[in-house]
């Protein structure tokens, strides 16, 4: 599963994955340089730069993530969107599932 979000700069970002990683709430975690959103808050149209953080994750670890990353966020309604992953290769989705369990 791959989950994601983003944040208002480059360190947010780092912190975010960092603290998933070291949580063992995701196996990697990539951040995007920054994009440009544009979307309605609170009745107006913003444009605003911000970093991806696209997270690797089982299933049965997207509870907890998704819980990690509202607490740590400070955005009101962090954007956080898990997709599943349909297939992949054996040996890397065995590492993220070896990454994820708690040792």
């Amino acid at each position: 599963m791959t989950v994601l979000t983003t944040t208002d700069s480059a360190e947010k970002a780092e912190a975010l994955a960092r603290g998933a990683i070291e949580a063992r709430l995701a196996a990697c975690a990539q951040i995007s340089a920054p994009v440009t959103s544009v979307y309605r808050w609170e009745g107006a149209i913003e444009t605003a730069q911000e970093w991806q953080i696209l997270f690797k994750t089982t299933a049965a670890g997207y509870e907890a993530l998704e819980a990690h990353l509202s607490a740590a966020h400070d955005y009101d309604v962090p954007e956080i969107i898990a997709t599943p992953v349909v297939r992949g290769s054996a040996a890397y989705l065995s590492w993220v599932t070896e990454e994820t369990d708690a040792p």
